[in-house]
């Protein structure tokens, strides 16, 4: 089990407990809005995040990441929700590009 802290969303909570689903399926587990374009294939940055804490505890970039990186789409610090699986606790944020218009924001 590993926790994923969403920090401008009021610091909300999610308990992940089947670690080989990405942290774009955690999110919809637990009924939480996050934009993605492409359905989760990682064939577009929509669902970027920001990695605040717990680096570490995520998986390595995959080739879709790679590829977004070596073009600029995808800055030091920055995963695609839909690619990077957990292995412990994160603290994560909505960058503001990906921000959605009915959910209110704490930053």
């Amino acid at each position: 089990m590993a926790i994923i802290m969403v920090r401008n969303l009021f610091n909300r909570s999610l308990e992940a407990t089947d670690l080989s689903r990405s942290l774009l399926q955690h999110f919809h587990d637990h009924y939480l809005d996050w934009m993605h374009a492409c359905g989760g294939k990682g064939r577009c940055t929509t669902c970027k995040l920001r990695v605040l804490e717990g680096q570490e505890n995520l998986s390595p970039l995959t080739e879709a990441e790679e590829r977004y990186a070596e073009q600029g789409a995808l800055l030091p610090g920055e995963r695609l929700s839909c690619q990077v699986r957990i292995q412990g606790d994160v603290v994560v944020a909505v960058p503001e590009e990906g921000k959605l218009a009915h959910m209110k924001y704490s930053e």
